[in-house]
């Protein structure tokens, strides 16, 4: 940290400057990066997450801002006090946001998605028929070809997904602490290890918008994590779509999902900002461009 910006030093002393103020998350990828506890104390001051990945591009240690939110002692009083039925209608929603935009991308990329489209209106509360598990056997042969299965320690796309999943999950953590929940007790996700639960819940929805960037850069050959498809993965974020009749990046998305998500446990009642599926043309530069 140097006066107000995030300092980072290369190999060969070239030194690029970032002010903290435009920093969301700080994504630790690379085994020989070093950094100041001034520079973590300065960045969870002002909301900012920073993730520590392993060899596979996933995250294994995360540090996040101790208070979100004005409101958070009662806002985490009411999210764990949320009702089974609640948390069931809540997983409905989610799960059906989320196949609809793996309609969506199937669509954008050529293939039918009116399958998984009828499938989502079927999700019903807690998805007790597990259709989230039943699309995602739809929709991984028709994204990746038959021959491919979605393995955390695999090569290629897999790392890729890896890597995009840890930058939106990064993502997701920041706007769930920032709405003063906690990133612990989650929706439908139960795990007693799984110290991030609720922003796995959360990050279920977008999920397919970092899919459809994976399929885009191997389709353009690029097949390693390396500083251009990190660069195309981190884009995602800055992808727009529609929420409640304003259209805005995905970073916003999260803020305001997030927020409507402590609402919701507030009330008692289902309020969840969720974006409209987009359609192909609206998907057309996801995953194309970089921020």
């Amino acid at each position: 940290m140097d006066r107000g910006h995030l300092l980072i030093r290369g190999p060969d002393d070239e030194k690029h400057r970032i002010a903290l103020e435009d920093v969301a998350v700080l994504i630790c990828n690379a085994h020989g990066l070093t950094c100041s506890v001034n520079l973590v104390r300065r960045l969870a001051e002002r909301g900012a997450v920073v993730v520590f990945c392993g060899s596979n591009h996933l995250p294994v240690a995360w540090t996040l801002p101790v208070v979100g939110h004005h409101e958070q002692s009662g806002r985490m009083r009411a999210q764990l006090a949320a009702t089974p039925a609640l948390r069931n209608r809540l997983w409905q929603r989610l799960v059906r946001a989320k196949i609809e935009n793996q309609a969506a991308v199937l669509e954008a990329v050529g293939q039918v998605g009116a399958a998984l489209e009828a499938m989502s209106r079927r999700v019903r509360p807690g998805d007790p028929d597990n259709l989230e598990g039943l699309a995602a056997q739809r929709y991984w042969p028709l994204l990746f070809g038959e021959g491919f299965r979605r393995n955390p320690d695999g090569e290629g796309a897999n790392a890729l997904l890896n890597w995009g999943y840890a930058v939106l999950r990064s993502a997701v953590a920041r706007a769930v602490v920032g709405a003063g929940l906690h990133p612990t007790p989650g929706i439908h996700h139960r795990s007693a290890v799984n110290p991030m639960c609720l922003v796995d819940d959360v990050m279920e929805p977008f999920r397919p918008f970092v899919d459809l960037a994976v399929r885009r850069l191997l389709e353009d050959g690029n097949e390693q994590v390396d500083p251009r498809s990190k660069a195309r993965l981190v884009a995602v974020l800055y992808a727009d779509l529609e929420v409640q009749g304003a259209t805005s990046p995905i970073l916003v998305c999260l803020e305001r999902l997030a927020a409507s998500l402590a609402r919701s446990f507030r009330d008692g009642r289902v309020r969840l900002a969720l974006p409209h599926p987009p359609t192909a043309l609206e998907l057309a530069a996801l995953g194309r461009e970089t921020c």
